[in-house]
């Protein structure tokens, strides 16, 4: 339906960018969180 082209291709650069960053932030946590750096909230249950 949208005939501009490389308007798309820079939307999925950035989604993919965000993606990315998302991605490396979830694991720098989860790294940390292994290493004993952040501890977790104990559950309330």
């Amino acid at each position: 339906m949208l005939k501009d082209e490389p308007k798309q291709a820079n939307m999925s650069k950035y989604i993919g960018r965000r993606v990315l960053t998302s991605v490396a932030i979830v694991l720098v946590i989860l790294i940390a969180m292994a290493t004993g750096l952040i501890e977790p909230n104990p559950r309330p249950y």
